[in-house]
């Protein structure tokens, strides 16, 4: 049987900062990205189903649909619908499709899944929902997706939009 003394004996000395390593993060987890026009965004972790790289060539054009539409990927067996992220909120500038790999964010909720071509994934990051503002200078073909923003203040300040999944998903801009 183990004592909470002996989980505690090592002769490895204890680093400094290792602590605020290990405390519990606040808030919720997100993915951070960007769409062409610079604009960084968040969505829940909790929605999203995986972040692949993937050639521009495993997507498949199909015509006569949405100029939003990049076309359709196989991700693991299913065939979802890809769109370019920016397009699809307003933005005027269309992602970079020629070059080795854009990244895709797979949203999904119960039986319906879309990827988002983004134009770079920053990362994950815990943010505090307590924090977000009311987002501004927000077009109006985005504001229904935008939940609201988080301002950081650094050299300069960075400005990050909660996009919400299910209106995303649900939105008739699809026009499928």
């Amino acid at each position: 049987m183990f004592s909470s003394s002996d989980l505690l004996a090592t002769n490895a000395p204890i680093e400094s900062g290792s602590i605020d390593d290990l405390r519990t993060p606040e808030g919720d987890l997100h993915i951070l990205f960007t769409i062409p026009s610079g604009d960084t965004l968040a969505l829940p972790a909790i929605g999203v189903r995986e972040v692949v790289a993937v050639s521009p060539d495993r997507i498949t054009p199909v015509p006569n649909t949405s100029n939003l539409l990049l076309g359709i990927l196989n991700l693991r067996g299913q065939v979802i619908w890809v769109a370019d992220t920016g397009k699809f909120l307003g933005d005027d500038t269309p992602l970079n499709t020629d070059r080795s790999e854009l990244s895709i964010i797979a949203i999904e909720d119960d039986e319906s899944m879309v990827g988002l071509a983004v134009h770079q994934v920053r990362g994950m990051e815990w943010l505090n929902n307590d924090t977000i503002k009311p987002a501004t200078h927000v077009s109006d073909q985005m504001a229904p997706f935008v939940r609201g923003e988080w301002v950081f203040d650094g050299e300069q300040q960075d400005i990050v939009k909660l996009l919400d999944p299910l209106a995303i998903l649900r939105s008739a801009r699809w026009g499928l």
